[in-house]
C-alpha cells in the first residue's frame, strides 16, 4: 500500500513509526520546509529514498497512485488538504482536530461519501489498552445505567512550546487547550457516554498565556440525551509539568478511573459483579514514550484493514466531527454566555477572534 505524509512537525514521528510498523511503502513526503523532513528522519533514525515536496498538490499530481495519505500539518490546513485528497480519491488519516469549523467537518464527511474514500481521524487513544478495557466493560453492560463521567486534561505548556511553531495558540490555525490538548479526551468522553449530546455549557479563560490568542483553561458541562452528565476540564496551566489525563465513568453497578499522562493506566476498576481477569485490571499500566501514547500503530493497522475490506475505520470522520463539535460548542457558549443546543450547524474557531486579545508570538 503506497503511503505519503504531509506535515513533518512534532506529531509526525508517531506517524512515521506507525507507517514503518505497518510495513507501508512510503513513496513521497511533504513539508513547507524541506529541512523538517530531514529532521524527522533523523529523529526516527531512518532514511527513505522518497520524493520530497514543499507543495502537496504537486506531490499528489506526480503520485496519483498513492493509497493513503496522513495529514499532520497545522490544524488550520487540515480541512483544505483533506478535501483535496478526497477529491483525488485518496484515503486519508487526519490529525486532530479534523477541521476548525463544523462546516468544513461536514464537507469532509459529504465529500468522502461522494468519492467513496475512507477518512480516519487520529484519535489514537481509543486504542489504548486501558481505554479498550473500559469500552469492553461498557459494551458488556457492566456499568448498568450511566450516572456521569468526566475528562480532566491537566497539562503544562510554556512559552517555549508555543514558540516552536508560529501557528500555535491562534484561532485560525490551532485553538487553545480544548482544541489542541483536550480534544482526545473529549473524544473518549463522548464516545463512552453515548455520543448523543443534547446541550453544552462552557466557560474558557486565558489566565497565564497572554501572548496567545486562545484559552489556556476551559471547563464545560454536557447533558447527554440518555440522562447522563459529563464534565470537561482542560488546561495547560499546571505547574510545573504535565500532571494527568484522567477519564472517569460512573454507573449504577461500576466505577472506572483511567489515568496516566494519556489515559493509559487503570487506576480504579470496580464492578458489582466480578469477572475473571478483574484482579489484573486495577493498576494496569501501559508504558508510553510520550503523551501521544502508542495508539498510532493500531490506528494505522485499522485504517489499512478498512481500506482492504471496504468498511468504516474504527475512528471515522463522523467520530472526528463529534469531538470537534463539543469543542466548538464550548467556544460558542463562551462567546454567548448561554448553553448551546446540539447539533451545531454553523460555527468556527475564528468566531472567537479577539476574545482574549491578539497575542504577541
Amino acid at each position: 500500500m503506497k503511503y505519503a505524509l504531509i506535515g513533518c512537525g512534532r506529531i509526525a514521528v508517531n506517524h512515521l513509526k506507525a507507517m514503518i510498523n505497518n510495513q507501508l511503502k512510503m513513496v513521497a513526503i511533504c513539508d513547507v520546509d524541506l529541512g523538517q523532513i530531514d529532521q524527522l528522519f533523523n529523529k526516527v533514525g531512518c532514511s527513505f529514498s522518497v520524493d520530497k515536496y514543499t507543495d502537496y498538490k504537486q506531490m499528489i499530481e506526480e503520485h496519483p497512485d498513492i493509497d493513503l495519505i496522513a495529514i499532520a500539518t497545522d490544524s488550520g490546513k487540515h480541512a483544505e488538504i483533506a478535501l483535496y485528497c478526497i477529491e483525488h480519491k485518496i484515503n486519508i488519516i487526519i490529525e486532530k482536530p479534523m477541521a476548525m469549523s463544523i462546516q468544513d467537518a461536514d464537507r469532509i464527511i459529504e465529500s468522502s461519501l461522494k468519492h467513496n474514500v475512507k477518512v480516519c481521524v487520529s484519535h489514537q487513544n481509543r486504542f489504548n489498552v486501558a481505554v479498550q478495557e473500559m469500552r469492553t466493560a461498557l459494551e458488556n453492560g457492566r456499568f448498568g445505567k450511566l450516572s456521569h463521567g468526566s475528562i480532566n486534561v491537566r497539562w503544562n505548556r510554556n512559552r517555549n512550546y508555543y514558540e516552536q511553531a508560529p501557528w500555535r495558540g491562534k484561532w485560525e490555525s490551532d485553538g487553545g487547550a480544548l482544541m489542541n490538548q483536550c480534544i482526545h479526551g473529549i473524544d473518549l468522553l463522548r464516545w463512552m457516554m453515548g455520543d448523543d449530546v443534547d446541550e453544552v455549557y462552557g466557560v474558557t479563560r486565558q489566565q497565564f498565556h497572554d501572548y496567545l490568542e486562545c484559552e489556556d483553561v476551559g471547563m464545560a458541562v454536557l447533558k447527554f440525551k440518555n440522562g447522563a452528565i459529563g464534565t470537561i476540564e482542560a488546561t495547560v496551566n499546571v505547574f510545573p509539568q504535565n500532571l494527568e489525563e484522567t477519564l472517569y465513568l460512573f454507573g449504577e453497578t461500576g466505577t472506572v478511573k483511567l489515568g496516566g499522562t494519556s489515559c493509559n493506566n487503570i487506576d480504579v476498576w470496580q464492578f458489582k459483579e466480578s469477572e475473571d481477569g478483574d484482579d489484573t485490571k486495577n493498576g494496569l499500566e501501559e508504558e508510553t514514550s510520550n503523551v501521544y501514547g502508542n495508539g498510532h500503530t493500531a490506528l494505522y493497522a485499522d485504517m489499512i484493514s478498512a481500506i482492504k475490506n471496504d468498511r468504516k475505520p474504527y475512528v471515522d470522520a463522523v467520530a472526528g466531527k463529534n469531538a470537534l463539535e463539543i469543542v466548538l460548542a464550548i467556544y460558542k457558549s463562551q462567546l454567548t454566555g448561554q448553553p448551546v443546543k446540539l447539533p451545531l450547524t454553523k460555527f468556527a474557531s475564528t468566531d472567537l477572534d479577539g476574545m482574549f486579545g491578539k497575542g504577541s508570538l
